[in-house]
């Protein structure tokens, strides 16, 4: 296997720059560069030379597999910063025997082949490199810290255990010295760890933490949206005029708000009959709008408060006399009765997607457990060892497929496209 390298690190210029060197040659490149090399996992300052010349003074640091970040010898140069000396240094490996630049992820995906970590832990990294909010940070270390890993490998040694029970007495029920299944025990033991992937599954995907919270304002024309989308989001981004039927289309910004994520859609306002084509369109898009919605804030004046509808009652500064219990009342210069009308969403977005400390799962890796799931259920739903038998193997084998064993070439390519070039 080659020898890669690559900054894993900011992208120069930068104060320090991180050169990572991982392979079997690791070593005896760094070695060509320093001279000579400070002791395993001890930081020492070397002067890095190609043949007579001078490229950088570094800190250097050295790792011997397999206790490695990639399952490989790995060594570290903590060089200054700037475009040439890096390049410098880039030029100097390139040319050695075997060393070879970094693609994208090749890091961590040789971490994964040596068994340092797995495929849960690989796609929480990737997750972890793209996170924008808290909420998407903590369901990534989750998964990186491999406490998913543990979850599902407890799931696997469960069922492994089911699986010797039954196989043991298909295979031996008419050998004294085997004694017979306890099916109830069987049975119940399977349905507990059902009810714990059927859990797993009732959470939101990871995708929805990404995604976050479709809010969508709807009312009638010049009821406020528009200058209330403004206020929320906090800038101009639609255009506000006195003049009914201003916004025609939907406008749509993102938002994080303590630790979530948020899309607003402003939208064209609503009658029962118009005869203008275009603004029969920005209807028919509201309506779309509404009916995909998380929350709705409801500008008209006979809006209803439900599980996912908040009454608003735009302008209150103006029209006062519009009032009604239930209501929320905001004016765009009052910052306060924007704050309260957030805290309502807020209150309702945890209702939907918070987890809380239990992880989410992506989309991909929901299927996998869905499979186990129906597997197990169709394992309750028999009395025949063999079926119960192969659903018990057929479950085990989904999950296993979680943590990347028998991974298919297309799917780790896919996710180690993520990643950065030095990771």
């Amino acid at each position: 296997m080659e020898t890669i390298f690559a900054i894993s690190s900011g992208r120069p210029p930068a104060a320090i720059a991180v050169m990572r060197i991982s392979g079997p040659a690791a070593i005896a490149a760094a070695t060509r560069l320093a001279g000579t090399l400070p002791p395993p996992r001890h930081a020492a300052v070397r002067v890095l030379r190609n043949g007579e010349d001078i490229l950088d003074r570094a800190l250097v640091l050295v790792f011997p597999a397999p206790n490695t970040a990639t399952g490989e010898d790995l060594v570290e140069l903590h060089l200054h910063g700037g475009r040439a000396v890096v390049a410098a240094v880039e030029c100097a490996l390139a040319a050695m025997p075997g060393c070879r630049p970094a693609t994208a992820g090749v890091f961590t995906r040789r971490a994964l082949g040596n068994g340092r970590i797995d495929l849960v832990q690989a796609q929480g990294l990737a997750d972890l490199l793209e996170a924008e909010t808290e909420q998407q940070r903590r369901q990534a270390l989750m998964h990186a810290e491999g406490a998913i890993s543990r979850q599902i490998a407890a799931w696997m040694a469960d069922l492994s255990a089911l699986r010797a029970l039954v196989e043991a007495t298909i295979d031996f029920d008419d050998e004294g010295d085997v004694s017979a299944m306890d099916t109830a025990v069987v049975d119940e033991r399977t349905a507990a760890i059902a009810n714990e992937l059927s859990a797993a599954l009732d959470r939101p995907s990871i995708e929805r933490y990404r995604d976050g919270i479709r809010v969508v304002l709807v009312g009638p024309p010049n009821a406020g949206k528009s200058s209330l989308f403004n206020a929320l989001i906090g800038r101009d981004a639609a255009i506000v005029s006195p003049i009914a039927g201003t916004t025609r289309d939907r406008i749509e910004a993102a938002v994080v708000r303590r630790g979530a994520a948020y899309t607003l859609v402003d939208t064209a306002g609503l009658r029962d009959a118009t005869d203008d084509p275009i603004e029969q369109i920005g209807i028919a898009r509201t309506r779309l709008a509404r009916d995909t919605a998380d929350i709705i804030l409801d500008l008209s004046d006979d809006a209803v408060t439900g599980p996912h509808t908040i009454a608003v009652h735009a302008r209150s500064d103006i029209r006062s006399d519009r009032a009604r219990d239930g209501t929320i009342a905001t004016a765009c210069d009052d910052l306060s009765s924007i704050d309260v009308l957030w805290e309502a969403i807020e209150q309702r977005q945890r209702t939907i997607i918070d987890a809380g400390d239990e992880a989410a799962f992506h989309d991909q890796q929901r299927q996998m457990i869905g499979t186990a799931h129906l597997a197990l259920a169709t394992a309750l739903g028999t009395d025949d060892l063999l079926i119960k038998a192969e659903e018990l193997r057929a479950a085990s084998q989904a999950l296993a497929a979680l943590l990347g064993v028998d991974s298919t070439e297309a799917m780790l390519d896919a996710l180690f496209s993520r990643f950065c070039v030095g990771k």
